[in-house]
């Protein structure tokens, strides 16, 4: 019996629902540039708890409403206003859902200026000879000593590309305009790999791919796959050769002088 009077709904006070000039009055006190419409209506929200809602006349914010709480304090006869505020109906034009930074980025969003940081479990990346994620765990005078001598010997990186990556990589390459199913590589003369301008990677990546070095190919500067082909291939010559023309002959006349006496 409890849960069930717990579940029923709030009677609407009579004193709230009848003051829909001071909620009238509280939203235009509140409206500014706004106008306040017709009222829509009363809603009972709690025990001498009711808000009245009121439409919003303005072209930019069609489907929203004002909001107006009302409330009346027990054995009082005084209804006051606890808030006003506008709130979207039905077809009201609402902002797109907030999605956070890291899963709003795209590839490509990164520019001038624009710092992307690294997470801490990057499964792209793994621990290179620097000594990687453990190296915040080693004493930091020690750490400061290695990482010295690691500098001076070139012997690498804190992080290097880890096979995953790679793999993740590779993917993506093969599956782009620099991969080997598009309209440009079946109309191809040759391959990349077959190419003078095709510069090949280093260690595993390079087995696939290589950088495009040709100034006019659409690829130019990019990574592309040994099996990618363009019309800009080196081995294309022209299909005629041009014929070599002689010197040209200059034929001087000369005519004796002639007057009219003769």
């Amino acid at each position: 019996m409890a849960a069930a009077l717990a579940r029923r709904a709030p009677e609407l006070d009579a004193a709230c629902a009848d003051a829909v000039d001071v909620a009238r009055a509280a939203a235009e006190r509140r409206c500014g540039v706004m106008t306040v419409g017709e009222h829509l209506g009363v809603v009972a929200e709690d025990t001498r708890v009711a808000t009245h809602y009121f439409a919003v006349d303005h072209p930019g914010y069609v489907g929203w409403r004002w909001s107006v709480t009302v409330a009346r304090a027990a054995r009082a006869k005084v209804v006051t206003v606890n808030e006003v505020c506008m709130v979207p109906g039905e077809g009201a034009l609402l902002a797109p859902p907030w999605v956070p930074w890291a899963e709003r980025i795209q590839p490509g969003d990164v520019g001038p200026g624009v710092l992307m940081p690294t997470a801490d479990a990057d499964p792209r990346l793994e621990a290179g000879f620097t000594g990687g994620e453990q190296a915040r765990d080693a004493d930091p005078a020690e750490w400061s000593q290695i990482r010295a001598v690691v500098a001076e010997l070139g012997l690498g990186r804190e992080r290097v590309l880890s096979v995953f990556g790679q793999d993740e990589a590779v993917e993506r390459w093969l599956l782009g305009e620099g991969g080997p199913d598009n309209a440009m590589t079946r109309q191809a003369p040759g391959h990349c790999v077959e190419c003078a301008y095709f510069v090949r990677l280093a260690g595993r990546l390079g087995r696939q791919f290589g950088v495009c070095a040709n100034e006019y190919a659409p690829q130019d500067g990019r990574v592309v796959a040994v099996d990618h082909g363009c019309g800009a291939h080196s081995d294309v010559v022209e299909s005629a050769a041009g014929v070599e023309l002689p010197r040209p002959v200059w034929d001087t006349l000369s005519l004796d002088e002639i007057t009219i006496f003769d």
